[in-house]
């Protein structure tokens, strides 16, 4: 299982909310979903995360052997 619980915690840390993330950069709030259900996105959704968080892949998420 993938998991994106690094994701909310970067977010944290740079001060950017959901909101922020819905209004100024276009996210859509069905692909917040579906990171916070941890269910599969696209690669370039996680590349649009980490150029608006400046971060690393490994920062927001991180593979959960089943």
């Amino acid at each position: 299982m993938i998991s994106y619980d690094g994701l909310w915690d970067v977010m944290k840390r740079k001060g950017v909310t959901q909101y922020t993330l819905i209004k100024k950069y276009g996210v859509s709030p069905g692909q917040i979903t579906r990171l916070k259900r941890n269910e599969s996105v696209s690669t370039h959704t996680i590349e649009m995360f980490c150029k608006i968080l400046n971060c690393d892949v490994a920062d927001i998420m991180r593979y959960i052997p089943d």
